[in-house]
């Protein structure tokens, strides 16, 4: 391992010593005991797309700690549609010039960054700044120097950043990691894993560089490194990949898919597939000394199912996972404990990123620093 790596990952460890670990316990989450923890505290929705229209918000009416207080969009005619839902006062509606007055507003406590990705610096540093709490989607940005940007701007504001990572607080993902923890089938040796859809509208903006930052990698390519990363209980140290195309027109700008591999000082090594070509893959699997285990879907919002090659149950609770993150990071504000899903393990995510696209630029391996 590379001392840069090796000093990556130590100080995640020694987050994890206080409550923010790489590999989260079964039951990592507080329970609560005290009153304090029975306040809800208020979310301000940046963004009102897809996600935010059709997972966040509903995910929001099922939590225990929070609420849909706030949100910012520059679209006036979402702004009335959602104050009519949601019943959300003019004084909690904000567009993008104007989420510094945020700073006056107890109501919000929580803003959930969920804009296009080369946007989630400009408006986590305007979240800071208003004196609030951040969760943002991931990927956490498209280059380290913004990571960093919000990591300080967030520290200097004394809050508390998170990454929306949600498969972290999944059952199915966390029985998955508990199996190659506990070695119960033996030390794992090799992981695969891959996710991918087919795009549709060639104008979104997914498939524009400067929004998106790359193409499926960003995207969905992700879910596979987190995964990869909780069942290896590690950061890579090297990486290599290809990337291709079949429809120059359409992927003027981003990569249509990649294959990469992803390396670990402990050994172990995850090939991967990230795409925008096909529907139905959707999958990780473990390949331990004595057997397999995987998720077949693993990354989907509900619906994920878990097996194993002894035929014993790999199984979890159905629930909804925007709500549990949600409430998980609530419950690290109230308590002001340190979330899993810290900033920095955005901001490494993002530096292997960058790596793979360097990677399949270069024609070769690649160390991470």
């Amino acid at each position: 391992m590379s001392s840069t790596s090796r000093r990556d990952f130590v100080r995640m460890a020694a987050i994890s010593v206080a409550g923010a670990p790489l590999i989260p316990s079964i039951a990592h989450r507080a329970t609560p005991t005290t009153a304090r923890q029975e306040k809800k505290l208020g979310f301000a929705l940046v963004g009102l797309g897809s996600l935010s229209t059709n997972q966040i918000a509903p995910a929001l009416q099922k939590t225990k700690h929070c609420r849909l207080a706030g949100i910012v969009t520059g679209t006036p005619a979402k702004a009335a549609k959602w104050k009519a839902q949601y019943g959300i006062p003019d004084k909690n509606i904000y567009n993008y010039e104007t989420m510094s007055r945020m700073a006056d507003n107890p109501d919000i406590d929580v803003v959930y960054v969920v804009t296009p990705n080369s946007l989630h610096a400009r408006d986590t540093i305007k979240a800071a700044k208003a004196g609030k709490h951040v969760l943002c989607e991931k990927p956490m940005e498209v280059s380290a120097a913004r990571c960093q940007e919000m990591i300080g701007a967030v520290k200097a504001a004394n809050r508390q950043l998170a990454i929306g990572y949600r498969c972290r607080f999944e059952p199915h993902h966390l029985e998955m990691l508990r199996i190659a923890k506990e070695k119960e089938m033996g030390d794992v040796r090799l992981i695969e894993s891959g996710f991918g859809f087919s795009i549709g509208d060639p104008t979104q903006w997914r498939l524009k560089q400067a929004l998106a930052g790359g193409g499926p990698l960003m995207d969905v390519g992700i879910y596979s490194i987190q995964s990869a990363e909780m069942i290896a209980g590690q950061y890579p140290i090297a990486v290599s990949a290809m990337t291709t195309k079949t429809d120059p027109v359409k992927f003027k700008e981003v990569e249509e898919s990649m294959t990469f591999e992803l390396k670990f000082a402990n050994g172990i090594s995850a090939s991967c597939t990230t795409t925008y070509k096909v529907n139905g893959f959707n999958r990780t699997t473990a390949y331990a000394e004595r057997g397999t285990f995987g998720l077949t879907p693993a990354f989907n919002y509900d619906g994920i199912k878990g097996w194993r090659s002894d035929r014993k149950e790999l199984a979890g609770a159905e629930v909804d996972q925007f709500a549990t993150e949600m409430d998980d990071f609530a419950d690290c504000i109230i308590n002001n404990r340190p979330t899993s899903v810290p900033g920095e393990m955005g901001l490494r995510d993002v530096r292997t990123m960058m790596a793979l696209y360097e990677a399949a630029r270069m024609g070769r391996t690649v160390r991470i620093a």
